[in-house]
């Protein structure tokens, strides 16, 4: 059985969102919470980076400049960060909202010493800010980071289940992947990640376990081999 022991979460704002489609659920950023310290408990060290797509999806407006756009979409992601902190803060677990830009007294400046001494003190870092540029989703951060901070893995939760070589919600057909590798996702063009995170977990043989926020401890069974997501391999 396979069981890391330092991870990076990557969660949606959609799936955080819940049924309500849009700000944060929390019921379900509490059972989010109490994963997530259940894993801390055991020992795993945990790095966090959301999504803000529950806030704000730039790339749909063609209106809005992307660049400004893109930093919409970092401040919609301090947003969700600091709110699910706070919430980890409910189960007793102390957090630090990390950025790569100033926010006043809000976040701190990344510093990978700092978030380091802090998960392996068992708190928990939160990623938020994306990498202050734009043109990248959040999936080059989590690729970064996770690189930066010496990972094992990225762990991926989405809406989907897993890894797909099609739309299963629009095609029946579609096949379905428990293990694949990340140069076979860039060969097939399934879209699952973006290119530029692709290549750097590729390059620095980063793996990533994609699988559903919504099932039964589904973080939990992630970060102990227990996942039925799909295993990206390097």
């Amino acid at each position: 059985m396979v069981e890391y022991k330092r991870v990076l979460l990557k969660l949606s704002g959609e799936a955080l969102a819940g049924e309500n489609k849009t700000g944060c659920d929390e019921a379900v950023c509490m059972n989010v919470a109490k994963q997530v310290k259940a894993l801390v408990d055991q020992g795993i060290q945990v790095a966090i980076v959301i999504g803000g797509g529950n806030f704000w999806r730039g790339r749909s407006s063609a209106a809005i400049d992307r660049t400004k756009a893109d930093q919409i979409g970092m401040l919609a992601t301090v947003m969700n960060c600091i709110y699910m902190s706070e919430i980890l803060r409910l189960v007793g677990i102390k957090t630090k909202v990390y950025t790569p830009f100033s926010c006043g007294s809000m976040t701190q400046l990344f510093s990978k010493d700092d978030a380091l001494a802090l998960m392996n003190a068992g708190g928990v870092a939160f990623l938020a800010g994306g990498t202050g540029h734009p043109y990248f989703s959040t999936d080059t951060p989590s690729a970064l980071r996770a690189i930066e901070l010496e990972c094992d893995v990225i762990l991926m939760a989405r809406a989907v289940d897993a890894v797909y070589d099609s739309d299963p919600k629009t095609n029946p057909d579609a096949r379905r992947y428990d293990r694949i590798s990340i140069q076979e996702v860039l060969d097939k063009k399934l879209g699952v990640i973006d290119l530029t995170a692709a290549c750097l977990c590729l390059e620095n043989k980063m793996p990533i376990l994609l699988f559903a926020l919504s099932g039964e401890n589904s973080i939990v069974n992630a970060a102990t081999g227990k996942s039925n997501g799909t295993i990206m391999t390097v």
